[in-house]
């Protein structure tokens, strides 16, 4: 992307012809003194790409084109010769030593509180003395090295200034621990040509006055017309305003169309008004209670999400804000997937036209462990996003704690993001122009080498936790210099009137001007545009409005269908196969041409071969997916001769959509987030998050129950995400048993999501196409088998995938006279197998089993329809394997004893239980218990 712009640029008429020796001059007065040319050129030679070694030959250099990289060039060598010379005396070594210091430490020393409360401990390698310097060398020439300092030879006094203005005043750069040499000195010349303190032209220094001033006037006029009313201002942190305008305005110079911000409570009802454009009187309609969603329960103002179109230098852009809960940080793996959506969609595999802004609570982005498990996902095959710019506004407390031995166990809360080498720069936040830099920075950053940056803007807040809340009761010494402290937009203001750049009558005008227009409920997001270009986002119209059916047409032609499967068994000549894995291939091949049962791998690949055949791309990402924790898909196979890997899903015709699968990283928290994010944002799709063993959702439990099973109720947001998650006894012990049916069903209600548990090849067919083909998006949570993956009598034929649909309820398949038939056991999933065989082993011809496919929304007519044929029905039971406080038992009997009392009067108040007794595990820890528990419960099924 960026060598497209650069072309574009190398084209114009400025950039050629007469004009070049004036361009060239003003590139080398960059390369000596950033801060000597006009912001226009020193931004546009900011974002030129520094490579080591000779240009792309893919490119035809322009003459002064040729000239920047030999500029560029001649500099880095001739700075390189000069190190040679380092060894020449002692003391050069000593200030190399010094210099080095300042890159490494210099942020410890710098002066990043704007209360003065940080106690920074002394730092010796900054002294003099410990480089065995002294007053005595400060007139002394020495070689400045790597420095980039304008010059190649300097006094100690020279070098030894501009190492302090560098990394000791209001920015304090931490990049010493990335392992890149470019990256280093790409941000060693960013900071050390300016000092850290660039030259803003005056009408820059105005913008960001009046974003200042918008930040403090919407603050300032809701707390005078709702006091003590719950917002979470940004009192305190208001310079997060201007540079979340400089964020979106210089990404879109480069040409992004999209950015995607996830962020907590605090600032973002000021965000929601001055950057995104919601109407001030909208948000007034809020405070006073007015009712914002017809369905739902809605939520609190300070979770909502919002979106708009702004314009910026490089065209329209996009901009999402994402809904989300109290639970601090969740919603950071929510915006990358939903970012990596839109990449898809937009077939951008750098990053360059969608960016993800996640902004953090110091205490939170310390203390919540999916911040690490997000981070860890950012360069993955899976999850990577191109870079996401994390900004912490550092109110310097978290609800009451602020003692730095209780907040954390590292210096900064931001260390957490060295693990993946992201730079950290740390800002005064009271320091409107060292904010602005670093924004500036930490964009350019992202841009050059699509990597995580960090903004750690240090701040405070200047009421408590919320505007209810007393903070001098915790936090005493804090707050009685708050109170005296000056805001961010008037130490601005100051400064400003003190350049010369303003008056007094101006900035009070600035003041008075924003109020007027809030108070006549104007919009104030001046970038807003009116009427945006539908085209920059995905239209959810069709998915909305449509009445909850279980039903849709999932069938599809014979001949076709075998055609696709053919397709997804054919692997290429040259690709040795795994022996095990030539087998399940083999078997499909037979499978697809009739002459074998189909088993359950073999239906679920054909449902995403056929999908992808009908222009739905399809995304499958787990633990162990590409196989299969139990070894039943093998959608990627592996090459025994050199490890490569060729997926038959991706090669089923030309032009298909994208099918995606890949092993995730060993999470669940950020995994299942990123999934959610990325599903309500491509609604077109199938999305599956697949569990290794169906527990492990427990380690995602805040995902199901703040965003899967209650996102639509709160937000109005539609997701069709499904989730695999595998279920079933089999004498494993505790845990890898259940998937907490329980949890589930008790979280179902208003039709919000979808809790199937199939039993049949056929059945995961119909359900995986019904599941996109439909046009309603509720989330479908899938109790998947594991031993019925290759049970010999759950089994389907090539007919039931062609012309079948998904059934919600299994009728008994057994050769049973309804009229002898006086007991029906219902139950779901892999138990069904157990009491058949019971069944045939008694001869009890007297009971029939009925499956029960979807439990929620439960089929209370379908039921009916499967019991009704029975007309001298006596007894009902319902037979789980799970203990009797687990499973689908207390959420779904009172369903059950609706349907029997529509088949006899009073016959579902004998509604049977057959199951394990009440547990606090899930499952028993031993074989023997657990097998005589299963017979139990299945020979209590037929005679209890």
């Amino acid at each position: 992307m960026q060598e497209g712009i650069m072309e574009l640029m190398w084209r114009t008429s400025h950039m050629s012809g007469g004009n070049a020796h004036y361009v060239e001059a003003l590139y080398e007065q960059y390369l000596l003194d950033p801060n000597e040319v006009p912001d226009e050129w020193r931004n546009y030679f900011d974002k030129l790409p520094r490579p080591e070694g000779s240009p792309s030959h893919d490119i035809p250099l322009s003459p002064i084109r040729e000239q920047f990289y030999q500029l560029a060039r001649n500099r880095r060598n001739g700075q390189a010769a000069d190190g040679v010379e380092s060894g020449e005396s002692r003391k050069q070594v000593k200030v190399l030593q010094l210099i080095n210091a300042y890159r490494f430490r210099g942020h410890q020393k710098a002066d990043i509180d704007p209360l003065g409360l940080r106690n920074p401990v002394p730092v010796p390698d900054l002294d003099l003395s410990f480089h065995q310097l002294s007053q005595a060398d400060m007139d002394t020439e020495f070689q400045t090295g790597s420095f980039f300092l304008g010059k190649d030879r300097a006094p100690l006094k020279e070098i030894y200034e501009a190492l302090n203005q560098t990394y000791c005043r209001s920015i304090g750069c931490e990049f010493m621990h990335i392992v890149d040499t470019e990256e280093k000195r790409w941000l060693q010349q960013r900071f050390e040509s300016v000092r850290s303190q660039p030259k803003f032209s005056d009408e820059v220094r105005k913008h960001t006055l009046e974003r200042l001033t918008a930040a403090e006037g919407l603050e300032s006029y809701l707390a005078s017309k709702y006091p003590g009313t719950k917002r979470f201002g940004l009192e305190g942190g208001e310079n997060f305003i201007p540079m979340m305008d400089e964020i979106i305005q210089r990404t879109g110079g480069y040409g992004a169309k999209e950015t995607v911000i996830g962020m907590a409570h605090r600032g973002r009802l000021n965000l929601l008004v001055n950057i995104l454009g919601k109407s001030p009187s909208e948000l007034i309609e809020e405070f006073d209670g007015k009712k914002v969603i017809e369905k739902g329960s809605g939520d609190v103002k300070y979770h909502q999400g919002f979106s708009s179109n702004v314009m910026t230098p490089g065209g329209e852009m996009h901009l999402a804000l994402a809904f989300n809960p109290s639970h601090l940080e969740i919603v950071s793996p929510v915006v990358e997937g939903s970012v990596r959506a839109r990449q898809d969609r937009r077939e951008d595999v750098d990053g360059d036209k969608v960016l993800p802004v996640n902004v953090h609570g110091d205490a939170a982005f310390a203390g919540q462990g999916v911040v690490m498990e997000t981070f860890q996902m950012s360069q993955t095959r899976a999850y990577r996003t191109g870079g996401t710019l994390h900004i912490v506004i550092n109110n310097q407390v978290g609800f009451t704690t602020s003692h730095p031995e209780d907040t954390r166990s590292t210096e900064y809360c931001t260390d957490i993001a060295k693990m993946v080498q992201a730079p950290i720069f740390h800002v005064n936040g009271d320091d409107a122009d060292a904010v602005l830099h670093a924004t500036q920075v930490a964009v350019d950053y992202r841009q050059q080498f699509h990597k995580d940056v960090v903004i750690d803007m240090v701040c405070y807040r200047r009421r408590g936790h919320n505007e209810a809340d007393e903070p001098s009761g915790t936090q005493p010494m804090m707050y009685s210099k708050i109170k005296k402290h000056k805001s961010a937009r008037e130490l601005y203001a100051s400064r400003l009137i003190e350049d010369g750049v303003l008056d007094e009558e101006a900035v009070k005008e600035m003041v008075e001007k924003y109020r007027d227009d809030l108070q006549a409920g104007n919009h104030v997001a001046d970038a807003l545009v009116k009427e945006p270009n539908t085209g920059l986002f995905v239209d959810w119209s069709p998915y909305i409005g449509h009445e909850w059916t279980g039903d849709a047409d999932t069938s599809i032609d014979m001949k076709r269908m075998q055609k696709l499967a053919a397709r997804m068994c054919d692997i290429p000549d040259g690709i040795q196969v795994q022996r095990q894995v030539a087998k399940i291939y083999e078997d499909r091949r037979k499978m697809h041409a009739g002459g074998m049962a189909l088993n359950w791998g073999f239906a679920e690949t054909l449902a995403y071969a056929t999908l992808l055949d009908q222009g739905h791309a399809v995304r499958l990402t787990g633990q162990d997916s590409g196989r299969g924790t139990f070894s039943h898909r093998h959608a990627v196979v592996h090459n025994q001769k050199d490890g490569t890997t060729y997926v038959p899903l991706e090669h089923i015709r030309d032009g298909q959509p994208r099918f995606t699968i890949h092993d995730s990283f060993l999470s669940e928290e950020a995994v299942l987030a990123f999934e959610y994010g990325y599903a309500t944002t491509m609604p077109n799709a199938l999305i599956i998050w697949e569990a290794q063993f169906g527990d492990f959702f427990n380690g995602a439990q805040v995902v199901v129950d703040q965003f899967i099973s209650s996102g639509e109720s709160k937000w109005a947001r539609l997701c069709g995400l499904t989730l695999l998650l595998p279920h079933g006894y089999e004498g494993q012990g505790p845990e890898h048993s259940s998937a907490r049916l329980e949890r589930f069903l008790q979280l179902c209600a208003e039709q919000n999501m979808q809790v199937c548990v199939p039993t049949t090849p056929a059945q995961i067919f119909h359900l995986l196409r019904r599941q996109v083909i439909r046009p309603i998006r509720k989330p479908l949570i899938v109790m998947s088998p594991k031993s019925l993956l290759r049970h010999k009598e759950a089994v389907s034929s090539l007919e039931e995938l062609a012309e079948g649909r998904f059934e919600m309820v299994l009728a008994d398949k057994g050769k049973l006279e309804a009229e002898k038939v006086t007991r029906v056991v219902l139950c779901s999933g892999k138990v069904y197998y157990d009491l058949v065989a019971y069944r045939s082993d008694k001869e009890r011809d007297d009971t029939a089993v009925v499956r029960i496919e979807q439990l929620y929304p439960f089929p209370k007519d379908e039921l009916f329809d499967a019991l009704k044929g029975y007309s001298n029905l006596e007894q009902i039971v319902w037979c789980q394997e799970e203990p009797l406080n687990q499973g689908a038992w207390y959420q779904s009997q009172h369903h059950l004893r609706v349907v029997a009392d529509m088949l006899s009067n009073g016959l579902g108040r004998e509604l049977k239980f057959a199951g394990r007794p009440a547990s606090a595990a899930p499952a028993a820890g031993y074989m023997s218990v657990h097998i005589e528990q299963q017979r139990q419960l299945v020979e209590d099924a037929f005679n209890a």
